[in-house]
């Protein structure tokens, strides 16, 4: 079966994020606290709450190298958060926002991090180590709306992001001192900091949740139109796809593989769409299980912690497991080098927190 476990932590949740050995779960029950579950003695318990935003926390990210989590919220500010002992201390980011910040995403290499914001901006952040704080490089006068989500492709320094404008944008993030300018960047020899490599009006609506496959070599975002859009060979001679479906949008999508993604929202269940031999993508079906492992069956594969989370789940009004929208999906990987994603975690306004394995799944190839 897909679904491995789930845990009713909260009556609703916004978003979420885990540690490097997936023994930790933070997450954010609609409000302006980050709430932090360990796995001890075969139950989850609730062992950190984060208080220091005043209005809603909209994201999260837990770095798997650095340990350290970033926050940010509709108060417009955003917090890097370090463990000291037994304790989360925070560290101020300065932004600058005179609107909410409303995503966040630590870079694969985990010394900057991007903040999309209601401002029409995104905030690239990183550590002034002479002044010891985080500071932040802000993109300006490209988006004509709320920026919806940041992704970073694996080079470290394109950064592609999404917007209630409708657009989709990929731009370099590259500063001077932070990053190095071999990082294999193949759209542009020497990219400056907020120059826009490509935008894509493919959508005529509010987009969200942009994701590079592993390679870097594909995009993908969706519509509030009830398509996803998928683009390779990003530069000035793009291939784009546009894949409509009949049930309500996505809000997000992650790639398990060059040739497998997931999308995930208003429908309450998990899309599949997966690409041809020839690179023509498809919807292939819902990940629509209804029963649920009741004990852990993996073995050493899955961390026990992930297979303890929950056991039984209620009866969902819509034949899923989430009764709600789902807006947040994570990778769940044994190792965070692999380009192949077997598991993954889903949680939803219905407070759930689900955790999905296909490795066992026949009509899904991820190694394709």
């Amino acid at each position: 079966m897909a679904v491995v476990s789930i845990h009713q932590f909260n009556e609703c949740i916004t978003c979420h994020a885990w540690n490097s050995d997936r023994t930790m779960i933070a997450f954010c029950p609609n409000n302006n606290e980050v709430h932090i579950h360990g796995y001890s003695k075969d139950k989850w318990e609730r062992v950190h709450i984060l208080r220091k935003h005043d209005q809603m926390v909209s994201g999260i990210d837990w770095g798997a190298k650095s340990n350290r989590i970033v926050t940010v919220s509709h108060d417009r500010n955003s917090y890097v958060w370090n463990q000291e002992e037994s304790e989360w201390v925070p560290t101020l980011v300065i932004l600058r926002l005179n609107r909410a910040a409303l995503c966040v995403q630590w870079s694969p290499k985990e010394n900057k991090f991007a903040v999309g914001s209601g401002a029409k901006t995104v905030c690239i952040c990183y550590y002034e180590q002479d002044n010891n704080w985080w500071v932040s490089k802000v993109i300006k006068k490209q988006h004509d709306s709320s920026v919806t989500s940041v992704a970073w492709h694996p080079n470290n320094i394109l950064l592609a992001t999404t917007s209630i404008d409708g657009k989709c944008r990929v731009f370099s993030t590259l500063i001077k001192g932070v990053d190095s300018r071999d990082s294999g960047t193949s759209v542009s020899s020497d990219p400056k900091f907020g120059e826009e490599i490509i935008q894509l009006d493919l959508s005529f609506c509010w987009t969200f949740g942009v994701k590079w496959s592993p390679s870097g070599n594909t995009l993908a975002y969706v519509g509030h139109n009830s398509m996803i859009y998928f683009v390779g060979d990003v530069g000035p001679s793009p291939l784009t796809q546009n894949v409509a479906f009949r049930d309500l949008p996505l809000r997000d999508v992650l790639f398990l593989s060059e040739r497998i993604l997931i999308g995930v929202g208003f429908s309450c269940k998990p899309m599949v769409f997966s690409a041809d031999e020839t690179g023509i993508w498809s919807f292939l079906r819902f990940l629509d299980d209804r029963k649920v492992a009741s004990k852990y069956r993996h073995g050493p594969k899955l961390p026990k912690a992930l297979g303890k989370l929950y056991g039984q789940s209620k009866k969902s009004g819509r034949g899923g497991v989430h009764d709600k929208c789902i807006n947040c999906i994570l990778p769940l990987k044994d190792d965070e080098e692999s380009t192949i994603v077997k598991r993954f975690s889903t949680s939803g306004l219905d407070g759930k927190v689900v955790v999905w394995d296909l490795e066992n799944q026949k009509d899904i190839s991820l190694n394709s």
